[in-house]
């Protein structure tokens, strides 16, 4: 099945970020979000049909990029939220894992524990090494902005507290579903 019959989108490439995850990363921000949190930062990628439906053809130019350049430390997934479709989010872990082999983080507006409950969501944390959960609440960073000001630890690559930095999520997820079992 080629990568665009699961019709994902690219909103945006960041070929050079520091701001989606540890080191120098290569971030996709992928269209459609279902939380639709007030005060988002990226409210243009609530809709799944904006931006460039990812081909094949496409993702293999970015793939070209990633390999030429040594500095990466790894590629970031976020929009948007990947997990909106998420046997898309899979088809396309399994392409970058496979042909680059670098650390993929990879930012969604669900809990892992949500995450936990559903096959479909379960499935693409076994290619995800570092999970950003929970969704930004704009309440929560306001009091979080205070304790930074105030001298506080600094939120990094968090937009508010309540979300997560989940290494290894999916041990996490089937650890969490042995538990509800």
């Amino acid at each position: 099945m080629s990568l665009a019959e699961y019709g994902l989108h690219l909103i945006e490439v960041y070929e050079d970020t520091i701001a989606d995850g540890e080191g120098i990363r290569y971030s996709f921000y992928l269209a459609g979000c279902r939380h639709a949190c007030p005060h988002c930062h990226n409210p243009q990628s609530w809709s799944p049909e904006v931006g460039q439906l990812l081909t094949d053809e496409l993702l293999e130019r970015h793939i070209q990029r990633i390999l030429k350049d040594a500095l990466l430390a790894g590629i970031t997934l976020t929009g948007g939220d990947p997990f909106y479709n998420p046997r898309g989010l899979l088809a396309l872990l399994r392409i970058l894992k496979e042909r680059t082999q670098l650390n993929i983080w990879c930012y969604t507006g669900y809990t892992i524990e949500k995450l936990a409950q559903h096959p479909e969501f379960l499935a693409p944390l076994e290619y995800i090494d570092v999970l950003v959960d929970g969704p930004f609440i704009q309440a929560i960073r306001e009091e979080d902005l205070r304790i930074e000001a105030a001298g506080g630890e600094e939120l990094r690559f968090r937009g508010s507290s309540n979300q997560r930095i989940i290494r290894n999520p999916f041990a996490l997820a089937l650890a969490l579903r042995t538990e509800q079992k």
